[in-house]
């Protein structure tokens, strides 16, 4: 198995990305890392730290896509950067899964651009692990890649998730929710009430209903559905209190659930490879926490998975409507 890195991407890179890799090499021995970015800046790291560079395979990138540059507009004026070279590897096969602290709109756009997007799937969606209080954690998705959503988009992640959900904690059946601003079928917005009424009818998920916010913590539903505007408030809302609580001296295991680096970065789900995006300040032992769980992607065969899925859910829908 290969996993490529950005080894450009994030607050403190290269630094950081190759101590990770260096890490996760050392215990992981079926995984090949590829490391994407600087050859003489990932040289300089390795020998300033005392890392052995032979443990990785290096792709001398010149260009670097910027965390505040264009994601477009970056990956068409540097071909040549960390992150699309990433892509082109990942899309002809020479690695399995790709993953980045870096640029997260220029992730989004690249693994559409390169991947493709699964048949059936509209949209990708990025997902973020929510804690609960029995330690096992929910799913929260989208958070962010979709800030204006259609019932229908809303259903492909509901889909998602529940294959997402199963691979990661072997569970045949999670339930699924939906967030909402109360329990009854008829309480929301436009949005909500047909996609309420979706899942209600979609073959494949347990769906239990509405959640709202004050229920994500708690074991009503194992993966939330929701669009990336309301999904991105929430991680970030929890992002803040946990940080605010911390400062002022906080000591609690539940509240140390919060901290992001327990579950290293977020999937990118829809696209036709496994790609997972980091938080920005992403350090050492959040990449190998990525790193883990782009092994376990591969592993698992999750994107296959989810293409078959996919194509069961268009096979039922065109058989729904001849019907009709």
């Amino acid at each position: 198995m290969r996993i490529g890195i950005d080894a450009m991407g994030g607050d403190y890179a290269p630094l950081e990305a190759v101590k990770g890799a260096s890490l996760a090499a050392s215990v992981m021995a079926d995984v090949e890392l590829v490391l994407f970015g600087s050859k003489s800046a990932i040289e300089e790291v390795c020998s300033l730290e005392g890392i052995d560079i032979a443990q990785f395979e290096i792709v001398d990138t010149p260009d670097v896509i910027e965390m505040a540059e264009h994601p477009v507009k970056a990956l068409v004026s540097k071909p040549n950067s960390s992150i699309a070279q990433g892509f082109l590897q990942l899309a002809s096969h020479k690695i399995d899964a790709f993953l980045s602290a870096g640029n997260t709109g220029a992730m989004l756009v690249g693994s559409i651009q390169y991947l493709k997007l699964v048949d059936g799937c509209d949209r990708p969606c990025l997902t973020a692990a929510i804690p609960r209080v029995d330690n096992r954690p929910g799913l929260l998705l989208d958070v962010g890649a979709n800030a204006d959503c259609k019932p229908e988009h809303l259903e492909k992640f509901a889909l998602l998730g529940n294959l997402l959900y199963s691979m990661m904690y072997k569970i045949d059946s999670p339930k699924i929710g939906l967030l909402n601003i109360g329990e009854e079928s008829e309480k929301g917005n436009l949005l909500t009430k047909a996609t309420h009424q979706l899942l209600s009818q979609t073959q494949g998920i347990h769906f239990v209903g509405n959640v709202e916010g004050r229920d994500i913590f708690g074991d009503h539903a194992d993966v939330v559905v929701c669009d990336g505007f309301s999904g991105n408030v929430i991680i970030k809302l929890c992002e803040g209190i946990y940080y605010r609580l911390v400062k002022r001296g906080v000591q609690d295991d539940y509240l140390d659930q919060f901290n992001f680096k327990h579950y290293g970065g977020s999937m990118v789900l829809g696209v036709n490879a496994p790609v997972i995006v980091g938080h920005g300040i992403t350090k050492a032992e959040t990449f190998v926490k990525m790193i883990e769980l782009a092994q376990e992607t591969v592993q698992s065969q999750l994107t296959s998975k989810i293409q078959k899925a996919m194509s069961r859910f268009i096979a039922s829908q065109a058989e729904t409507a001849n019907q009709s």
